[in-house]
Order: C-alpha cells, then sequence, then structure tokens
C-alpha cells in the first residue's frame, strides 16, 4: 500500500464503502451525496485515489475493500508507535497513560488483549 492515512473526508467516505460493500458506483455516488454532499465527480475522483492506495477496488463495476477497516486502522496504528515511539508499545502507552488514568474496567480489557496476543 503506497499510503496508509487518511483524511478526515477521506475516512468519512472509505467508512460508507466499508458499511455498504460490495456497492457499484451508482449506489456509492447516491451514498456520498446524500452522506457527504458530493456530486458524481468528486466521488469517483476520491474513489480512484484510494484505489491508487490499495484500500478498495472498482473491479468490473464492483467496489469493494482490499483491506478490512479493522486492518486499515491496526497498519495506521502500528505505523504510529513505529513512526512516534520507535516501535515501543510500552512506550506508548507510558505516554498514553500519563494524561490519562485508565478505569478498572479498561485496565481488565488490556489484560484481555495482552493474554490473547501471547496467544
Amino acid at each position: 500500500m503506497n499510503e496508509i492515512k487518511l483524511g478526515a473526508i477521506e475516512s468519512r467516505f472509505a467508512d460508507i464503502i466499508w458499511n455498504n460493500e460490495p456497492l457499484r458506483p451508482k449506489e456509492l455516488e447516491a451514498l456520498a451525496e446524500a452522506e457527504l454532499g458530493w456530486k458524481r465527480t468528486t466521488t469517483l475522483t476520491i474513489l480512484k485515489r484510494l484505489c491508487e492506495r490499495g484500500i478498495f477496488q472498482n473491479k468490473e463495476r464492483i467496489i469493494t475493500s482490499l483491506i478490512s477497516r479493522e486492518e486499515f486502522y491496526a497498519l495506521q496504528s502500528e505505523k504510529f508507535v513505529n513512526d512516534t515511539f520507535e516501535g515501543s508499545l510500552p512506550a506508548f502507552l507510558a505516554a498514553f497513560g500519563s494524561r490519562k488514568k485508565l478505569t478498572s474496567e479498561e485496565v481488565e480489557e488490556l489484560k484481555k488483549v495482552i493474554d490473547k496476543m501471547r496467544g
């Protein structure tokens, strides 16, 4: 994937696709007009851009994702931790925790996530 970032509007557009795929271009155009106020040309331009990034495809006039929303955000999160904290998840959590205290429920949920990751 060339570029994994999405701007705020691109993210809203991507959510439309993820929430409704598979889609025909006319269906996507109608949804983008209703939810974003976009014209056909804007919709097709942004779709083409996201297809070039390897997030979606428009194959035989059917629009589908090449990666799921979950995969996309996992990649984005991993890139952020790598770029900002030299790949250290503990350093990220320490920085995050320095401004926000976790609830007991959040601590338990994180323990479950860590146990699952140990596999």
